[in-house]
């Protein structure tokens, strides 16, 4: 049994990987400041800690008190266009404060690390399906916070021979039984179209004129369980002795991996699975493209397959819809706090 302390487990991915790493027998510790969390999203077994992983007291007296063996780091602001209008607080806390984290867990003697990183490190890619090898080149500070982390992780793996996965994912979606997306604003395309379904809204889809097949942005869709998974393989990964898996893509003890299917869907193509659950023709109109938004993003996960033995499990557009719905079917208010 390992005991893997989880920043951001109040949050939607958080919440669910927490969910798998107890039904694996893990011992679970969140810590979340509960700003963009729900106290009733962290699942029964999980002791939950509302604190700040930036501030450096907080995390220290974790690692004193808790007895972590690995950390899975969740939290972090998440939101493009909101990056894009303050950078600052994006550097300050995604940067500043996820080194300083780091710094925390070293000290304490934590050295099992997994980054809940993103898609946005790639920018506009210059092949699609995109490899982990691809440039790094962020179009926006959302991006840029997390390829900065990512540096700082591997040169930590060098330097002091921690052992740290990134899992670079694309779009998430879908719903467990008890744990679904809740978001005050909801910027996810999936929730966003079910909750103007419910409130009788138009469906507003940001920028018609993308050099796709349809104007609409293709993205690549991965279940919140499958990912919850691959986080639960890369934990598990970290244990190995020695390295995580020899140089992963950014040095010794540092390995990176997509997360995807693999095949991109378009703006629209959710649409289009989203009226074929519900039922019903759903109104939309097509607004300006949001700054900072890639035209195309679709993984390329071999690496995870071949070194953590992942596959989605559950690729279908039209099961992440679904589930969504009856999720949120079944929690019409949303979480209770």
């Amino acid at each position: 049994m390992t005991r893997i302390l989880v920043t951001g487990g109040a949050g939607y991915v958080g919440a669910v990987s927490v969910e798998a790493f107890l039904a694996a027998g893990h011992d679970v510790v969140v810590l979340d400041d509960l700003s963009t969390g729900h106290r009733s999203a962290v699942p029964d077994g999980a002791r939950l800690i509302v604190g700040d992983y930036t501030d450096r007291a907080t995390a220290a007296a974790v690692f004193a008190e808790e007895s972590i063996d690995a950390i899975l780091h969740c939290a972090a602001r998440s939101l493009v266009g909101e990056s894009i209008e303050q950078p600052a607080r994006y550097f300050g806390e995604n940067v500043g404060g996820g080194i300083g984290f780091l710094e925390s867990a070293r000290t304490a003697g934590v050295m099992r690390f997994v980054l809940s990183s993103s898609a946005a490190v790639y920018g506009v890619p210059d092949e699609t399906p995109i490899p982990e090898d691809a440039p790094l080149r962020p179009v926006n500070p959302y991006g840029e916070s997390k390829r900065s982390l990512e540096a700082a992780m591997a040169w930590y793996g060098r330097a002091y021979g921690m052992r740290s996965v990134s899992l670079r994912y694309f779009n998430v979606a879908g719903a467990t039984d008890d744990i679904g997306e809740d978001h005050d604003p909801e910027t996810h395309l999936i929730p966003a179209i079910l909750r103007s379904v419910e409130a009788g809204r138009t469906v507003t889809i940001f920028g018609g004129d993308y050099p796709t097949r349809d104007g609409t942005n293709v993205r690549d869709y991965i279940h919140v369980a499958d990912l919850a998974d691959a986080h639960l393989r890369a934990i598990e990964a970290t244990g190995a002795i020695g390295s995580t898996a020899g140089d992963g893509g950014g040095g010794e003890g540092f390995l990176v991996c997509n997360l995807g299917n693999g095949d991109g869907f378009t703006n629209l193509d959710v649409l289009r699975a989203a009226e074929a659950i519900v039922g019903r023709t759903i109104p939309h109109r097509i607004g300006p493209r949001r700054p900072g938004d890639p035209p195309i993003l679709v993984a390329s996960a071999t690496r995870a397959a071949d070194v953590l033995h992942w596959r989605p499990q559950r690729p279908s557009l039209e099961e992440m819809v679904r589930s969504a719905r009856a999720w949120r079917q079944a929690h019409p208010g949303g979480y209770a706090d």
